[in-house]
């Protein structure tokens, strides 16, 4: 047994470190010659940047697990913090020291920027959502749900809308409100430390793929980056895959590629004619990250900021983070008005709105807008995504878009990886 493991992202990371550590011969072909796929390092004038700002939350339980397994520096590495939620200028709430899910409802109760009724109502909704196990008979739109509940334009505007686009990446009147309450479900109705919010302090790159391939090559297995896959053929009791010009046979293939690089390999396999199907029905949302290195700090209220009147959903102060002086993360989550803007003028129209809130401002030195246009799929309700084991034998996919509770993110591409490695173990 000897598994060839196509795309260094964390889907296919994971699925690695796992083989690795069961003494599976596993080999990881890279196309770029950075690891982590969608959230990786970018070096910009001497400067880490990530190519999207992820985060975790402590309901995470299988990245966390990873991250601890091959990172040794995994505890300064990572910064845990009680949920907080805060909208600048127009709401703030704040988990207590109370056991779950009591720390949420006082949350909820003492948020400062709503009403006492709107409180209220959404004390209600909760209730209601953990009442029915957080499970619809029949799934809608996040939109739709939070009419049915009643809650306020306020409500919607400051925590369930930017919360639906933070998890899900796709805006609320198209997203799934079964995947949302998923997240809902494990996050803040769990155990008290699921609902933390976990932030890197190092780039993304740094914080599992890169350990995780040293980890693997202390292992025997081999990660190649700069390589890329050009075929895959079945053989007899394997599978070729040919990359820089050399052929070599494996007994299994785990395709860890993004959805719209799949299908190459894909289309004109007779037996993988559904899941090629259905990832050609796949739509995608984009991720915007703008980066802005200013002269002198500049101190946001806390690490991690939210806005909702303009283009910016997040900001990111990467001092308190990672120790980057003067730089700036602002997030835009999904499709919108902002797709229609140049990159330049884009991380203009950023500075200004940060300006405008936050207030005396410099120029920056220098902007990076970083746009994933495929960042994601489009998460809608009822949407079918193919499993991770396919009808060709000893042949599977990995990666966020695959079968799974959660939307794309991180958590969701590390146990899709985790379960093809299961499954090859499975076929030993």
């Amino acid at each position: 047994m000897n598994v060839a493991v196509i795309g260094g992202g964390y889907a296919g990371m994971a699925a690695a470190v796992e083989l690795a550590a069961r003494g599976v011969p596993v080999t990881v072909f890279e196309t770029s010659k950075q690891l982590g796929g969608r959230a990786r390092r970018i070096e910009h004038r001497g400067t880490a940047l990530d190519n999207g700002l992820h985060i975790l939350i402590g309901a995470y339980r299988e990245t966390l697990r990873l991250i601890r397994l091959v990172n040794p520096a995994h505890a300064s590495a990572l910064l845990r913090l009680p949920f907080e939620w805060h909208i600048h200028r127009e709401f703030s709430l704040a988990a207590g020291r109370l056991p779950a899910p009591l720390h949420l409802l006082g949350a909820l109760l003492t948020a400062r920027g709503i009403e006492w009724n709107e409180r209220l109502a959404a004390a209600r909704f909760l209730h209601a959502l953990r009442k029915s196990r957080f499970t619809l008979a029949h799934d809608v739109s996040v939109e739709q749900l939070l009419e049915q509940h009643r809650q306020s334009e306020k409500l919607k505007r400051v925590l369930w809308r930017p919360l639906c686009v933070a998890a899900l990446n796709t805006p609320p009147a198209i997203a799934s409100a079964q995947v949302f309450l998923n997240v809902l479900r494990d996050s803040l109705n769990a155990a008290r430390g699921d609902s933390d919010v976990v932030l890197a302090r190092v780039d993304l790159s740094a914080l599992f793929p890169e350990p995780a391939a040293t980890w693997i090559t202390q292992r025997g297995g081999e990660v190649l980056t700069a390589r890329r896959v050009t075929s895959i053929d079945p053989v007899e009791n394997g599978f070729a895959v040919e990359a820089a010009g050399q052929r070599q046979t494996f007994s299994h293939v785990i395709c860890a590629l993004p959805p719209h690089q799949v299908n190459a390999f894909l289309i004109g396999i007779t037996a993988l004619s559904e899941p090629a199907a259905a990832i050609e029905r796949l739509h995608y949302q984009p991720i915007h990250s703008v980066w802005l290195q200013y002269p002198t700090p500049v101190a946001l209220p806390s690490p991690m900021l939210g806005f909702s009147q303009g283009l910016i959903h997040w900001v990111f102060d990467r001092e308190k983070l990672c120790g980057q002086r003067g730089l700036i993360g602002a997030v835009i989550s999904a499709e919108g008005a902002h797709q229609e803007l140049g990159q330049d003028e884009l991380g203009v129209r950023v500075h200004h709105e940060l300006k405008r809130e936050l207030g005396g401002l410099p120029d920056p030195l220098w902007r990076r807008v970083i746009a994933e246009k495929r960042a994601t799929f489009a998460c809608t309700p009822g949407l079918s995504r193919p499993p991770q084991a396919t009808a060709l034998r000893n042949f599977f996919l990995a990666g966020d878009y695959t079968a799974s509770d959660y939307p794309a993110s991180l958590e969701a591409a590390v146990r899709s990886g985790i379960r093809c490695a299961e499954l090859v173990r499975a076929s030993r």
